[in-house]
Parts: C-alpha cells; sequence; structure tokens
C-alpha cells in the first residue's frame, strides 16, 4: 500500500517511461555541463588527466540517491520529491528548507545555463562580437528563458517532445566527437595528444583532498536526473516509472561522461584544457582542431541544444517543487494555480522565469566568472538536497530496515553512504571556498563562498515567504479540501486530518507512515 498523493490538477498518465528517461538525461545537459566544467575539473590540483577518475566517484553519490529517489517515490509519488518527503520524514523545517534548496539552487544554474546559451547562439551564426558583449549576452538569456518557460507552460507533452529532439541530436553529435577525436589520437598523434591509459580512471592515483575538491563540481556534472521523478504525477505507472527512469540515466550519463572526457583529454592533452581561453568552454576550442571545416558546428549545435533543453528541463521541477509547497500550505495558495487548459502550474511557471531573469541579469554583470561561480554555488545546493533525501529515506522506511537484508541495504545503507559522501564533499568544499584566494568574484551576503548565495536566499525567502504563508491561510476565502489520512494540510500543524476532514491525534500519522512504508 502506497500513500495516497492529492491531485494537484496536474495532468495524469500524459508522458510514458521513454520520456522519463529523455527528461532525467536531458534535464543534465551532457554537452552543456562537459563544456562548461570539464576544464575547471581539469584543473584542480592533482586531478588532471585523472578527470575520468573524478567522474567516476562522482557517480556513486549520485547512484547512491537514485536509488534513495526510486524508493521513496515507490511509496510517495508527489512532485514535490524532496521537499514532500523530507517534511513527511523529517519534519516541516527540513522539508521546506529542502524545497527552498531546490528552487534557489535551479534559479542560480539559470544564469550559466543561459549565458552559455547565448554564447553559442551567437557562435553558431558567426556573431562572435555579440558573444563578447554583456549586454548582447544578458538580451540573447532572457529570450532564451522566456522562450523556455513558455513551452514548459503550454503543457508537459510538448516539453517531452522537446526534449526528445533536443537530446537525440545531442548525443549523437557527443558520439561522433569522441569517436572522431579517439581515432585521430591513436592514428594522426595531433600536437599534445595523448593516448588513454587505465590510470587515468584509477581514482587512488589522486590524492584524496584534491579529489574531493573535484567531486563538488562532479556533482553538479550529474545534477538533473531527479527532473525524471518531479514529474511523477503526469507519468504513467507514477509510482514505479519516474523513479527506475532516474536510476537509468544516471548510469547512462557515466557511460557518456568517461568517453567523452577520455577523448577531449586526449586529443590536445590537459594542458589545452586548462588555459585560460578554453577552460570554460572546452568543447568550442575542440571544434575545428577534432571535426575540422563545417562540422565543428556540431558541437556548437551540441552545446547549444543541451543548454537550451536543460533551461527547459530546469523550470519543470522547480515549477512542480513549488507547486507541491502550495498544496502543502508551506507557500501561498496562488502559487499552486493549473491551468485549465493545459494542465501545467501558471504562477509556479511563469514565476520561476521571472525569478530566473532577475537573478541571470545581475549575476552576469557583477559576477567577474559567472560560470565558475554558478557552478560551485549550484552544487552546493545539490550536496544539501540530495543529502538529505539519503537521510529522508532512511527515515521513512526505518521500521522496515531491519525486516529483511535487502531492505537494510538498499533502504538504509545505500541512501545513508550517498547522504554521508555529499554531505562530507559540502564540508570539504565550504573550507576550501571559504578562502579569498579560491574565489573570484565579489563576496554575496558578506560571504566570498559560493554556499553564500544558497543560503543569502534561503534567508530571504526565510523572512518572505513564510510571513506571505500565513498570511495567505489567514486570508484565504477558500476552504482547504480534505485530505487524505496521512497527509498534513499545513506543514506546521500540530494534528493531522482524516478524510472527513477531522482532526486526528499524532499516532494516526505514524499509522499512516507504517502503511505508506510497506510499498517496499
Amino acid at each position: 500500500m502506497v500513500v495516497k498523493v492529492p491531485d494537484k490538477g496536474l495532468k495524469k498518465n500524459a508522458i510514458g517511461y521513454l520520456s522519463n528517461v529523455v527528461i532525467g538525461l536531458a534535464s543534465t545537459a551532457p554537452a552543456y555541463s562537459l563544456a562548461a566544467t570539464l576544464g575547471f575539473i581539469v584543473a584542480v590540483r592533482g586531478v588532471g588527466v585523472h578527470a575520468p577518475a573524478v567522474l567516476l566517484v562522482s557517480f556513486v553519490p549520485m547512484l547512491l540517491i537514485a536509488v534513495a529517489y526510486r524508493y521513496l517515490n515507490r511509496a510517495d509519488p508527489d512532485a514535490g520529491t524532496t521537499f514532500a518527503w523530507s517534511t513527511r520524514a523529517l519534519g516541516p523545517g527540513l522539508g521546506w528548507w529542502n524545497g527552498w534548496t531546490i528552487v534557489l539552487a535551479d534559479v542560480i544554474v539559470m544564469a550559466s545555463l543561459s549565458d552559455v546559451a547565448a554564447v553559442y547562439t551567437f557562435k553558431l551564426f558567426g556573431f562572435t562580437e555579440l558573444g563578447e558583449s554583456k549586454a548582447a549576452i544578458i538580451v540573447a538569456a532572457v529570450i532564451w528563458i522566456a522562450l523556455m518557460t513558455w513551452i514548459c507552460y503550454r503543457g508537459i507533452e510538448l516539453s517531452a517532445r522537446v526534449q526528445r529532439f533536443l537530446l537525440g541530436a545531442e548525443i549523437v553529435i557527443l558520439a561522433i566527437f569522441a569517436a572522431v577525436a579517439l581515432a585521430k589520437v591513436y592514428s594522426g598523434h595531433p600536437a599534445g595528444s595523448i593516448q588513454p591509459k587505465a590510470s587515468w580512471f584509477d581514482p587512488t592515483q589522486v590524492n584524496f583532498g584534491d579529489l574531493v575538491d573535484g567531486i563538488l563540481l562532479g556533482v553538479f556534472i550529474y545534477w538533473g536526473w531527479d527532473t525524471a521523478v518531479t514529474v511523477n504525477e503526469e507519468s504513467e505507472d507514477a509510482n514505479e516509472g519516474p523513479g527506475r527512469a532516474a536510476v537509468v540515466s544516471t548510469i547512462l550519463l557515466l557511460f557518456i561522461y568517461l568517453v567523452v572526457t577520455a577523448g577531449a583529454q586526449a586529443f590536445h592533452g590537459t594542458g589545452f584544457l586548462t588555459s585560460e581561453s578554453n577552460q570554460g568552454d572546452i568543447l568550442s576550442a575542440l571544434g575545428k582542431p577534432v571535426l575540422g571545416g563545417v562540422f565543428y558546428k556540431l558541437l556548437i549545435i551540441a552545446v547549444l541544444t543541451s543548454a537550451s533543453a536543460s533551461t527547459q528541463t530546469t523550470i519543470l521541477p522547480t515549477a512542480r517543487t513549488t507547486l507541491s509547497m502550495a498544496a502543502w500550505k508551506a507557500v501561498p495558495a496562488a502559487i499552486g494555480r493549473i491551468h485549465k487548459r493545459f494542465l501545467t502550474p501558471t504562477v509556479s511557471t511563469i514565476g520561476m522565469g521571472l525569478v530566473s531573469i532577475a537573478v541571470t541579469v545581475p549575476l552576469i554583470l557583477i559576477s567577474e566568472s559567472v560560470l565558475e561561480d554558478s557552478l560551485t554555488a549550484t552544487a552546493f545546493g545539490i550536496c544539501f538536497y540530495y543529502g538529505f533525501t539519503g537521510i529522508a529515506c532512511v527515515f521513512y522506511y526505518r521500521r522496515e530496515l531491519f525486516k529483511s537484508a535487502r531492505n537494510l541495504l538498499m533502504l538504509g545503507v545505500v541512501p545513508l553512504a550517498g547522504a554521508a559522501i555529499l554531505f562530507g564533499v559540502f564540508v570539504k568544499a565550504a573550507i576550501f571556498y571559504g578562502h579569498k584566494a579560491n574565489v573570484s568574484s565579489p563576496p554575496i551576503a558578506a560571504s566570498r563562498c559560493p554556499s553564500g548565495w544558497v543560503s543569502a536566499g534561503c534567508c530571504w525567502a526565510s523572512s518572505s515567504c513564510s510571513s506571505l504563508a500565513s498570511t495567505s491561510a489567514s486570508s484565504s476565502p477558500v476552504k482547504p479540501k480534505p485530505r487524505l489520512r496521512g497527509c498534513s494540510t499545513h506543514p506546521w500543524s500540530t494534528h493531522r486530518l482524516t478524510s472527513e476532514g477531522q482532526k486526528e491525534p499524532r499516532h494516526g500519522t505514524r499509522r499512516a507512515g507504517r502503511e505508506g512504508r510497506r510499498a517496499v
């Protein structure tokens, strides 16, 4: 038996399992992630040619947390995912913080996504001068955000169709790039080329501290597969399909990243990737040498489609997270409005687009390295809410852990290990980036550490939205709908409501929790 999630008005059975996998892969934006992040990973002290090893180790906590997502979604397929699960398992306080961390991580990364989409649009059409103008980049970035917001607003089916096209083109082009690069390394020996070695994939060849510093960026490069789960209420087989798609997406990403990374660093060596002119855009720099002629524009198209696809799939989960928060009365009820025709969140979707624009414009203007800083800041948020998802899984199923060895492993050890790794990376990276020498941009919220961006946003959300939520709850003319047993109409309430709307003491909540946990 599973928890019956209250209907939020989203379109049921709109997308199938294949679309779940596509959305999970597209959300990570493989081409964009590699173009924007690989140079910085290689540049981490002590990493160099061992970038594949960093990506291999970074995959481990991602897979462990993906397993936690699968089992939590099996019992409780709520579009709010981590927000809803941590609220049930750990309490409304941590649930609320996790919900806003997801939102803020998504908003921050929109700056780098739209920035890359804008720059690559200019590169595709040969407008190189515009690609160096902040004003032109801002205009193009705003247009990209507005376009992808509109697609998300028009319906989940349109979003899924667009994702299938964009992802297909992206994967084919990356495969061609990796194959040609490796073929030329073994046959033509380009200047500075190095043939791949097994030691590149061996994490024991890297100092532990350097490995942890690289993992923070490696975590970002895998981030996004959880979008497959946030569309669970609109998916066929909502309890099983999205969770399984999240795990499959993570595994597929590992193979894509290892092959492309090996080809990229083998072609001209690591020095080429870490040079100041190439570090933030390694695929564009390698395009002409690898593919030559006009075919190098295929890589530009791959990164452009990747960044635009990820822009869209960053809006999707944020809109559904805030929709769930509205259903739980954690934010104003107006945020939970659904379009009568398209059956998509209206205020949540449009609001995400507007807030993203409001953050992207000043971030591009004030940050000396908007790409690197936004990647790092986002990675802190990822470690935070992914880590708490692992802990929520353990607490959610705590009464089932010792009923079998499989339960103990899959519901306890696996998610807890993933959480421990991510929290460890968070702390180590916070210490590293807390030093002025390791951050190039001016301080934000009196903090030079990029995690200050996340904490500052959370503090702002805490002060503003809590008052809005309380005002909305007290002044709303609409009476709350009766909730199913075990589902709170307000995360801060001291009682649960039965399906008839009557208050039930706390022991009813525990009983409902046991019913949900029997879903394993």
